[in-house]
């Protein structure tokens, strides 16, 4: 029980970091906010144009008698948009990881530098930074996918499907989400996705009470994105506690030591 307070807790540390660096708080906005244009632009395509994409690969249905047609198509285009919906909210936050790569691996630093630690590099270059990070979050989202489905599937089973598998489901999404978020601080240390998911399994109620209230207000993208910057600053609190690197209390920079550029 102390770890799932003390998962909480790094979330908390982490948001009141950024709140005492205004400047990085910003830096860190700008891929969320970058990435959720983005969705917001595909969503509103997707809404316009998914019952055309139905009726296109329907043809079969062209000659079916009233009202059969139309009500095949429109539960089509009902689960298009909710899977395109579903699609948004699991890969939002991985997207916004490899497009604020460089901003997030920054403010990594400046959370590791603020607790009187080294700043450890990876020391690879930035484009295989990020084919690593894509390779890696594409593996991460296939899992929480599959686990998806499964969920999905179950949630038809009368009570439980509307009781248990949505409490089981987001506390899946809550370890999924944290992993994404500490990879961050972990591919800088060079530790591997493999390695990743045993040492988060290792202290699961740590994990759990980090990623779990993250994944409830992730399912707003919008606020993902003003959240993001601050779950990045606590993940790496989170992760010195995890490779046991000592002192995990940060202490805002001072304001005129940071002069809003990326090392």
């Amino acid at each position: 029980m102390r770890d799932l307070v003390a998962g909480l807790t790094y979330l908390g540390k982490g948001q009141r970091w950024v709140a005492g660096n205004r400047r990085q708080w910003g830096f860190g906005l700008l891929p969320g906010l970058v990435t959720l244009v983005g969705y917001a632009a595909a969503v509103v395509c997707l809404a316009l144009y998914a019952d055309d994409a139905v009726a296109w690969a329907t043809p079969f249905a062209d000659g079916w008698a009233s009202p059969w047609a139309g009500l095949f198509r429109g539960a089509l285009t009902v689960l298009l948009f909710g899977g395109g919906l579903l699609l948004a909210v699991i890969s939002f936050t991985a997207v916004t990881l490899l497009v604020g790569q460089p901003f997030y691996e920054e403010l990594s630093a400046r959370v590791d530098r603020s607790v009187g630690g080294e700043a450890p590099e990876s020391g690879l270059p930035l484009w295989r930074e990020l084919w690593i990070s894509a390779r890696e979050s594409l593996a991460v989202l296939v899992r929480a996918a599959s686990w998806g489905v499964l969920f999905f599937a179950l949630g038809f089973v009368p009570f439980i499907g509307q009781t248990v598998v949505p409490a089981i489901g987001i506390c899946f999404s809550g370890f999924f989400l944290a992993e994404e978020i500490t990879a961050v601080a972990l591919q800088r240390r060079g530790v591997p996705l493999r390695e990743r998911l045993r040492l988060l399994r290792s202290r699961k109620l740590l994990t759990l009470g980090f990623g779990v209230p993250l994944a409830l207000l992730f399912l707003v993208p919008v606020v993902a994105v003003f959240v993001m910057p601050g779950a990045v600053a606590g993940a790496t609190l989170l992760v010195r506690d995890l490779m046991g690197e000592g002192p995990v209390e940060a202490e805002p920079e001072p304001e005129a030591a940071d002069d809003g550029t990326l090392s």
